[in-house]
């Protein structure tokens, strides 16, 4: 099939070529539209928490998700109390209820105000009479560049109040800088800064012109991933982060593909093949790598799709394409561009690649050599990070990790010193669809709750056709952003539960539960999927049973290693205040595990991909297993370690930015890609295929003849003597 795919493709380069340019084309003017329809929707349909958030949304049209509470610090003008300004403010905060408000689901939706003239509740007034705060619920986000309330209650506030100072703070504030206005121009730079980095590595790669080859296929590929979105969005809804997704790791992925496939092309060349021949050997060889590396990558982000929730759904499917789509481009484009114009821009030609790399046929020469050794301390490393590991805690990061400086920093800080509780930003809300005596008992159930110090009764206009009722805002004493807080949550659903006309609880702190609940309680069924399927692709690919054992547990291993590491650099602190002025976020964002193992699980088994498929063909040539070992890492080290160096750097790009969740599962991507390409790929699994001898190869008939491949029946124990490689610079 790849023969007759190389064939076609070198056949007709010039209509591959322009097909492609079309795509790109079509991809490039369409970005923006495909930008301006993805969401941002983190519902959780039938958790308890959730479903209380819709009917609250229902009813009134706001609620308290993490996009929607906005904190207004309030200070009256000329030095006097809050208590003898009492009806100003509350004529201030009527003001912002009529004339602020914010894009939501069906268009713009006014505020919903919690304020102490409307409730009467001390709770809402600080320590010494001199300040006084509001909570302020605007309807869920509903793209990734929809604004905040903060300059709609600003200037409400300066007209209705004039001289008074005001602060505003909350979670989205905190860790925007007090800017949601994001149009997403970072995205571009980020990318940019990756090609660039990609662009000197692939110069030191290649040392010539052909390093421009794997950047041209990369931008192919992201704009055909978007133009696909763009399609999937009229059918259903696509998260944000799939932008992020596609243009970063599609950086990354694109070029690694067509770097495996030109790096063979030019050995083959070096062989003395002519050129259309290279280009059909390379696709004969590393197409292969490619077709399996891809489809063991969309392997891990399908298992996404098995889970019930949407934005994670829409990740998957959209993740799925960014392999996938590169998979396509690199096996049609890259021969076509390869026949055309491969010998014309391979030049100076400084670097040869005739033989094996001198550095990684000596290095694994002495993995090979002490192989114990290598496992062992390879082994030693990975188990050591899984103690911190198994202290995770799953959330969003606290206050005190998020903006250090701005505004909503020192609204926040000053808000603090009034005496608020740090919960102030997490609020509970309890929906009671009934009289004014039912949300009165439900707020008095709630306030009797260890760790809630206020909890008042609210009864705001409902929208058009909902019943009569009001929402209890119940204040924790601590912010309920991780696992280890929820308990407050817990406490106070089952203190209101049953009670004449509540309908539920929800905030932020019933989203962590629900979260945690909805996948975390799935996440054996998504293990199951991927090691299944991830084994029995690579039984067929690698006509073993035993290499794709490994690569599954060692891939297990990695992972695990990696969530120890973000452990202890992000919830713990161990270097992100330092490299980024993060302190401690106490909390691995709920979403980023499950995320990040999805993606490292197939990227990283592209190296296992691209090593053991060179090894596999040095075996089946007649080397025994340390010779086609040493020559097969000999042939790929530089690619593997040069791909996740790219890979690392577009990850290291996208950490830039200012999202504390974002710079979390970017680390997390980054370090483990790293970890895995050098302990793991190129120090115990060259050890370990060479312990485990013959038996790496062994493929019994009857399974073989299941998977329509090969048999691959053991060796005699002594193999004639293979042939030595020999190393070059």
């Amino acid at each position: 099939m790849l023969t007759r795919l190389s064939d076609v493709a070198v056949r007709h380069r010039r209509l591959v070529g322009l097909f492609w340019l079309l795509i790109f084309v079509a991809g490039a003017a369409t970005a923006g539209t495909t930008q301006s329809r993805l969401k941002v929707d983190f519902s959780l349909p039938h958790q308890p928490g959730y479903e209380a958030g819709k009917a609250l949304l229902a009813a009134y049209g706001t609620g308290a998700d993490r996009g929607a509470l906005t904190v207004v610090r309030v200070v009256p003008p000329g030095g006097q109390t809050v208590t003898a300004t009492r009806t100003q403010l509350g004529a201030a905060f009527d003001a912002v209820r009529r004339e602020v408000t914010v894009p939501g689901p069906g268009g713009q939706r006014p505020v919903r105000v919690v304020d102490y003239a409307q409730t009467g509740d001390p709770a809402f007034v600080a320590r010494d009479d001199r300040s006084a705060y509001a909570l302020v619920f605007g309807p869920p986000q509903v793209s990734f560049a929809a604004n905040l309330p903060d300059a709609g209650i600003q200037r409400v506030m300066a007209t209705a109040l004039p001289g008074a100072q005001v602060g505003i703070t909350g979670l989205t504030q905190l860790e925007t800088g007090s800017s949601a206005d994001n149009n997403n121009s970072g995205v571009l730079v980020e990318t940019l800064v990756g090609a660039l980095g990609a662009l000197l590595i692939l110069a030191f790669v290649f040392a010539s012109f052909l390093a421009l080859v794997p950047l041209l296929i990369a931008a192919v590929s992201i704009l055909s991933t978007l133009l696909i979105v763009l399609a999937l969005t009229t059918f259903t809804d696509i998260s944000f982060i799939v932008l992020f997704l596609v243009s970063l790791v599609g950086l990354g992925v694109a070029i690694d593909y067509s770097l495996l496939l030109v790096t063979r092309w030019r050995e083959e060349r070096a062989h003395g093949r002519e050129n259309v021949d290279a280009v059909r050997v390379a696709m004969q060889t590393a197409g292969h790598a490619v077709i399996f590396s891809a489809v063991t990558v969309a392997i891990g982000l399908f298992a996404l799709v098995v889970l019930p929730v949407p934005f994670l759904r829409s990740v998957g499917f959209g993740g799925m394409l960014i392999p996938l789509v590169s998979m396509v481009v690199t096996l049609t484009l890259v021969p076509a561009l390869l026949a055309g114009i491969g010998p014309k821009v391979d030049v100076p030609r400084i670097r040869k690649e005739g033989v094996a790399s001198r550095f990684w046929t000596r290095w694994t020469r002495g993995v090979v050599r002490s192989r114990w050794v290598a496992a062992v301390v390879a082994l030693g490393l990975l188990v050591t990070l899984l103690v911190p590991f198994s202290g995770i805690k799953i959330g969003v990061p606290g206050t005190s990790a998020l903006a250090q400086s701005g505004p909503a920093h020192d609204a926040l800080a000053a808000l603090r010193a009034d005496g608020a509780p740090a919960g102030i930003v997490t609020p509970i809300e309890v929906l009671v669809r009934g009289d004014a005596a039912q949300v009165q008992a439900a707020a008095a159930a709630a306030r009797s709750v260890p760790g809630v110090t206020a909890a008042v009764a609210t009864l705001p206009q409902g929208l058009p056709g909902t019943p009569p009722g009001g929402v209890v805002i119940a204040l924790p004493q601590h912010e309920t952003v991780d696992i280890g807080s929820v308990g407050v949550v817990d406490r106070v659903r089952a203190a209101t539960r049953g009670l004449p006309g509540v309908v539920g609880t929800t905030g932020i702190g019933a989203a962590q539960s629900d979260f945690s609940h909805a996948v975390y309680g799935n996440m054996p069924l998504v293990l199951t999927i991927i090691v299944v399927l991830s084994y029995l692709l690579l039984v067929r690919a690698f006509r073993s049973l035993l290499l794709p054992l490994k690569a599954v547990l060692l891939n297990l291993l990695s992972v695990s290693a990696t969530f120890g590491l973000l452990v202890l650099f992000w919830q713990d602190g161990h270097g992100s205040n330092a490299l980024f002025g993060v302190p401690a976020t106490g909390a691995i964002t709920f979403f980023v595990p499950l995320m990040t193992f999805a993606f490292l699980f197939g990227l990283s088994m592209d190296y296992e991909v691209f090593i053991l498929a060179r090894v596999r063909e040095e075996y089946d040539a007649g080397a025994d297993t340390d010779a086609a070992v040493i020559e097969g890492v000999g042939r790929t080290g530089r690619l593997v370690t040069s791909a996740a160096l790219i890979l690392f750097l577009s990850f290291a790009s996208l950490a830039s930015g200012p999202e504390v969740t974002i710079k979390i599962f970017a680390t997390g991507l980054g370090a483990g890609i790293l970890l895995d390409a050098t302990v793991v790929r190129m120090l115990l699994v060259p050890s370990l295929v060479s312990l485990f001898g013959r038996w790496n190869w062994w493929l019994p008939a009857g399974v073989a003849r299941v998977l329509r491949v090969e048999p691959s029946p053991l060796r005699p124990a002594a193999p004639p003597k293979a042939r030595e490689p020999e190393p070059v610079g």
